[in-house]
């Protein structure tokens, strides 16, 4: 079997730009390219950050980890939410399973390992880290040997939702270096059988830059200064995968004596944000939400005071909606009967998937109903989980829009913000042992990423995760 297996993920890489159209410009990507695996990656509903990459180290779903998006509630009132983070994950992770069968692993960056648990190896926690004040490492100690050897580590950019486009630039370089670097120095000087880093900076880069990129973003403008920014960052992401193989002893011919498989994976893709539905104006418009007072300025729903005894849904913005009934005898002052619930959920199903555009064109929508959606529904899901128009239109959750039309806008409440998730992430798989002869493969989901590594590990696969091994056991040397 493989001895070791080493993962890079790339948060929010999009596989139709990364192997479609920037690949010869990625040699060190190429090349593992060649000889192994690729395609796209399907993600989570939702396919975001929080849960997706947890998602894709247990092999369980949404539903199942009762982690519905960053923000989470905590119970039934009106404003009781909360950030999800690694204290939510019940289910044994990759690592969590690795340490059980006495094997070593090194985690760097990976999202919602914050705050860190323990594990038979060596971790630095992600961008959800609150500040370096926080304990960011496992063991403590960890902590000291970094800031001694590599410097100050950098958990994530700061600001990036702000127009001043250089300086989130110069950070997101910063951040990767250090993380690069700190990965690479554990990875020669700790002992691991899988070691993982996901680097958020290509998110950052997306969502900051994508609308100087993309020809089908309405905000292009076709020589713009900052239009190659986000390929030419993709050819430093390159060079520091070129680094990490050859701090691992894969030099660029890939020599079959290697005894470390390679995965490059994202949790979920990119694409232009075309505009926002602004839920909480629709549901207003619907007569479903009542506030006391509108606002005279465009104001987070969390902010107003809603008239609750007139209130049958609220919801909140984000890349999709999530969405709340007020029912009688869950929530505090609910409005929906409970005998009525289902009946009203799928009728606000329809309506919500047959909004339209503000030119009248239908968006195609989707209104997932959890328990329908996910194998297991623990803690408290959103009644519905609303996706618009395939991802090109985003959530909204302020009110007093000042467009013409309120349920609708084209800039983001929350920050600027060029780029929507997309569904399909990307994965390479590459294994010295195993000739896959440069094979494209697009029908595996990100669930599909645990049981590969520990089959690669010959470590045994529990019966209750959702994926399945890319790589077929025999095929393995």
């Amino acid at each position: 079997m493989t001895k070791k297996v080493l993962v890079i993920g790339w948060d929010c890489a999009p596989p139709d730009w990364v192997f479609d159209k920037w690949i010869d410009n990625l040699p060190t990507l190429k090349s593992l390219l060649k000889k192994g695996m690729y395609g796209n990656l399907t993600s989570t509903i939702p396919p975001i950050t929080v849960p997706a990459w947890q998602c894709m180290m247990t092999s369980k779903d949404p539903g199942q980890l009762g982690v519905y998006g960053f923000r989470n509630r905590k119970d039934y009132s009106y404003a009781n939410q909360y950030f999800a983070n690694s204290a939510d994950i019940l289910e044994p992770t990759v690592w969590d399973i690795l340490s059980k069968a006495d094997k070593k692993s090194i985690l760097v960056g990976v999202p919602q390992t914050y705050p860190p648990k323990p594990l038979n190896g060596h971790m630095l926690t992600c961008f959800l880290t609150p500040s370096l004040k926080s304990q960011y490492t496992y063991p403590d100690e960890l902590r000291n040997e970094i800031e001694s050897n590599i410097g100050e580590y950098i958990p994530d950019v700061k600001h990036f939702r702000t127009e001043d486009r250089d300086f989130i630039l110069k950070q997101i370089y910063e951040a990767t270096e250090t993380r690069f670097k700190t990965f690479r120095y554990l990875l020669q000087n700790k002992e691991w059988d899988f070691a993982m880093i996901v680097e958020m900076g290509t998110d950052r880069i997306h969502h900051s830059f994508w609308k100087f990129l993309d020809p089908n973003h309405p905000k292009y403008e076709k020589g713009n200064k900052y239009e190659n920014v986000i390929p030419e960052y993709y050819k430093y992401l390159d060079s520091e995968l070129a680094k990490t193989l050859d701090a691992v002893g894969i030099g660029r011919d890939q020599s079959p004596k290697d005894d470390v498989a390679v995965m490059v994976v994202s949790d979920h893709g990119a694409k232009a944000m075309l505009g926002g539905v602004c839920i909480n104006e629709w549901l207003i418009k619907e007569g479903l939400l009542t506030l006391k007072e509108y606002p005279k300025t465009f104001t987070p729903i969390e902010k107003l005071e809603i008239d609750w005894a007139k209130t049958k849904v609220w919801g909140s913005g984000g890349y999709y909606a999530r969405i709340f009934i007020n029912v009688q005898g869950r929530e505090p002052s609910g409005q929906v009967p409970q005998e009525e619930y289902k009946k009203f959920r799928a009728e606000l199903k329809e309506k919500l998937e047959n909004i339209k555009d503000e030119n009248g064109n239908k968006l195609k929508t989707t209104a997932y109903i959890p328990e329908e959606t996910y194998k297991d529904v623990k803690r408290i899901p959103p009644d519905l989980i609303v996706i618009f128009d395939e991802l090109r239109w985003r959530s909204v959750g302020s009110v007093g829009n000042p467009h013409k039309n309120p349920t609708y806008t084209y800039e983001n409440d929350t920050g600027p913000d060029d780029a929507n998730h997309a569904q399909e992430g990307m994965y390479l798989f590459y294994d010295p042992k195993v000739s896959l002869n440069g094979k494209r493969d697009d029908k595996h989901h990100l669930m599909d990423v645990a049981p590969t590594i520990l089959n690669l590990l010959d470590v045994k696969i529990p019966d209750d995760m959702l994926g399945k091994s890319m790589v077929k056991k025999e095929l393995v040397v």
